[in-house]
C-alpha cells in the first residue's frame, strides 16, 4: 500500500468559492487542496487531488486508486452521490477504502439529496463541516480508522 490518498471531486466543485457560498462556503477547491497537502505531509501522506464534471472519469479514477494501491479515497461525488449506481458499483468493486465527503449536510437539504448511492458502499461518511469535512476524512485515514 502506498501513502497516497486520492481526493476525487465531482461536478461543479471546480466552482467552489463562487457557487452558492451560503451552502458551500467561500473556500475554493485549490485552497482545500493546499490545506490537505499540508495536513497530509504532517501524517506522511501524499495527496492526489482531482476534479471532473464527468461521471465515467470518477469511475476510472476509483479503478486507478485500486491499481495504484492507494491508501484511501476521499470522494465528494457532488450530485452524482444521489444518482450514480455506476459509482456505487465502482466503490464495491475495489478494495481501497472510500470515504464519502460533503461540504453541506445532504440530509438537511432537498429530499432528492437524502439518498446516497456512494454512502451505500463507502467505509465512512463525513458531511456538513464545510471545507473541514475533507480534513476530518483525512484524519480518519491518518489515524487508521479507515
Amino acid at each position: 500500500m502506498t501513502d497516497t490518498v486520492y481526493v476525487l471531486n465531482g461536478p461543479n466543485l471546480n466552482l467552489l468559492g463562487l457557487r452558492e457560498p451560503e451552502i458551500y462556503g467561500n473556500t475554493t477547491l485549490d485552497e482545500i487542496a493546499g490545506m490537505l497537502e499540508d495536513e497530509g505531509r504532517e501524517h506522511g501522506l501524499a495527496i492526489d487531488m482531482r476534479q471532473t464534471n464527468h461521471e465515467g472519469m470518477l469511475v476510472d479514477w476509483l479503478h486507478e486508486a485500486q491499481a495504484e494501491n492507494a491508501r484511501a479515497v476521499l470522494l465528494n461525488a457532488a450530485a452524482f452521490t444521489h444518482t450514480s449506481i455506476a459509482l456505487l458499483d465502482a466503490i464495491k468493486a475495489i478494495k481501497t477504502p472510500v470515504i464519502e465527503v460533503h461540504l453541506s449536510d445532504p440530509k438537511t437539504r432537498e429530499a432528492f439529496r437524502h439518498i446516497s448511492y456512494v454512502g451505500m458502499a463507502a467505509a465512512k461518511t463525513v458531511e456538513g463541516h464545510g471545507a473541514q469535512s475533507y480534513s476530518i476524512a483525512l484524519q480518519a485515514v491518518a489515524s487508521g480508522e479507515v
